[in-house]
């Protein structure tokens, strides 16, 4: 029997949802979606398999189903898992992964451990298997732990395994968290990473956020603050000081100028302090409050876990509209780490050895000529730097019109993963009714009117050239009546909530499949099982992802880096793409 056709069974035994299994084991939904469609299974002995183990096991116990036991279900699971070409799959991903990201010399590796570089290159991208994997294992161990053994990769390979870095001093921890990291299976973490992400995207009410923040309360003083010329700071706890008083200095200036931050320090011994991290929220939340927009280069160059995180605490800041964020493509943390602020009044550099933290420094200067150096600095990084995503708020509106209409133009297919239903696939008839007991203005009416054949035009061109697939919500009356649909006007920048009737929502239905029939590149899926409720996905296949959010605030993010770009897509539409 095959581990789908077992697994499945154990779920008609269970008679269990993916979303109860789900909360039992603490994998992700889709992630159990694919394992019941066969798209996707654990490895043998991978901590996925125990969480799946543990949630059958979890469910039989609450259902009183005592024949379904931990040891057999695990035994007669792994049993199932008998292709070793995921193994294979799994370990040249991760080779790829951890060399690219702690920076291997493959013709160094190559020397050291007597092996052909063009069939290391071949191991690397999965075109050939070593014949004997764990001895292939144990020399890539070896030369790591002897040629890259520096806190760099320590944090890297913490990140990526979840261990505790402080363990890794010991050379045995750290041989046996390198193995552990090279037969990884990531995929199913990567998916719940980027599953919490969307769902904190798709909660996120920016007004309850201000309140609980009392960020509505915060009064940005206007006391004269007097720092010198220059001043510079040794060590850690100097160092944080340093960032509190360039921020304390220029919110207390008169200077509006835009602040520019760009950093690749090492962030783990800085956030160790709680007290500190608070200080500089607070401290980031006065400089938006007093209006600065932020330029930031995030660096990116980290576990895709870390990455995740870090953008999730961006996410309330990023609504502001207040930031835009960068990334560079290629950069280098081997040796040096850098380190620049600088705003209308003040400015702040520092440096560092990789893994010598402690021993870093700072210097913040207000003088005429260093803050020039430093504006022309921050400039020239910006050139090199590329878009982390684009962030459009209201006032962006004709700069996101011009976007809506290039991406209408381009050749590429698109899949869409929707929370409410497509507006081109309405009739003029049916949009009017809707809009019809909403008490809109003449004005608004014509807006929505304009925006909706505006939609129409650009949809039925793409069309000419592409395929998109629209992702809709399927639902019941009865879960209708609890959350009812929304006309999707996110991209019209629309705050008022104009709601279907469950009527009117199975009308636009039985629309959208006769546009599918009509329209030979366009493809409908039907999903009776929708997650998310304020936000529409828009993927462009190894280019970009588009998510627009339809309420608390209305705000789009065009985004860009390629990490993400292809998680978002595994994520949502592997099977589409």
């Amino acid at each position: 029997m095959t581990f789908q056709d077992l697994f499945n069974k154990y779920i008609d035994r269970l008679g269990c949802s993916i979303k109860e299994l789900s909360d039992a084991s603490g994998l992700s939904a889709s992630t159990i979606s694919r394992y019941k469609t066969g798209e996707r299974k654990p490895f043998a002995d991978s901590a996925q398999l125990q969480s799946l183990v543990n949630g059958i096991v979890q469910i039989a116990t609450d259902k009183n189903i005592p024949d379904i036991k931990e040891k057999e279900v695990y035994f007669e699971l792994k049993k199932a898992l008998t292709d070793q070409t995921d193994q294979y799959d799994a370990f040249s991903k991760n080779f790829a992964t951890i060399s690219d990201s702690i920076k291997i010399n493959m013709k160094e590796l190559a020397t050291a451990i007597n092996f052909d570089l063009s069939y290391l290159y071949r191991i690397r991208s999965g075109q050939r298997h070593p014949n004997n994997l764990n001895a292939f294992a144990n020399l890539l161990c070896n030369y790591i732990l002897k040629h890259h053994a520096d806190q760099g990769a320590k944090d890297f390979f913490a990140g990526y395994t979840g261990c505790d870095v402080s363990d890794l001093s010991n050379e045995r921890a750290f041989a046996s968290c390198i193995k552990d990291a090279l037969f990884l299976n990531h995929t199913d973490t990567t998916d719940k990473q980027m599953e919490t992400f969307l769902k904190k995207l798709d909660d996120f009410n920016l007004d309850e956020y201000i309140r609980a923040i009392h960020f509505d309360k915060l009064k940005v003083p206007h006391v004269p603050f007097y720092f010198p010329v220059s001043k510079t700071y040794y060590g850690i706890e100097q160092m944080r000081q340093g960032e509190l008083d360039f921020f304390k200095a220029t919110v207390l200036s008169k200077s509006y100028e835009p602040i520019f931050m760009c950093s690749d320090m090492p962030m783990t011994k800085l956030a160790e302090d709680m007290d500190f991290n608070k200080k500089w929220m607070f401290a980031i939340a006065m400089a938006l409050k007093k209006g600065l927009h932020l330029n930031i280069i995030h660096n990116v160059d980290r576990s895709f876990e870390e990455m995740m995180l870090g953008l999730e605490a961006w996410i309330p800041l990023y609504m502001t509209g207040q930031i835009s964020p960068y990334h560079f493509k290629n950069i280098s943390t081997e040796i040096y780490h850098h380190f620049t602020y600088v705003s209308g009044v003040v400015a702040l550099s520092g440096e560092c050895i990789d893994g010598y933290h402690e021993d870093g420094k700072y210097h913040l200067s207000t003088g005429k000529e260093e803050l020039a150096y430093f504006h022309k600095k921050a400039d020239h990084l910006l050139q090199k730097a590329s878009p982390l995503m684009e962030i459009y708020t209201k006032d962006d509106a004709s700069r996101f019109e011009t976007f809506l209409k290039k991406t209408a133009e381009e050749e590429n297919d698109q899949y869409n993963i929707l929370s409410s239903l497509p507006i081109y696939t309405l009739s003029k008839e049916l949009l009017l009714q809707i809009m019809q007991n909403e008490n809109l203005s003449d004005e608004e009416t014509s807006s929505i009117l304009r925006f909706y054949e505006q939609q129409v035009a650009h949809t039925l061109y793409s069309l000419k050239q592409n395929r998109i697939t629209d992702d809709i919500p399927l639902i019941s009356r009865e879960e209708f009546s609890k959350n009812p649909l929304i006309l999707p006007l996110s991209r019209l920048f629309f705050e008022k909530e104009i709601a279907y009737t469950y009527d009117q929502y199975v009308q636009h239905i039985n629309l959208s499949k006769e546009f599918a029939q009509k329209h030979e590149n366009y493809h409908l899926k039907l999903n009776e099982n929708p997650v998310f409720c304020n936000i529409h996905i828009q993927i462009i296949p190894d280019c970009r992802v588009l998510i627009s959010k339809s309420k608390m605030p209305v705000i789009h993010f065009a985004i860009y880096h390629p990490k993400m770009v292809h998680a978002l897509q595994n994520f949502i539409a592997p099977v589409f793409l």
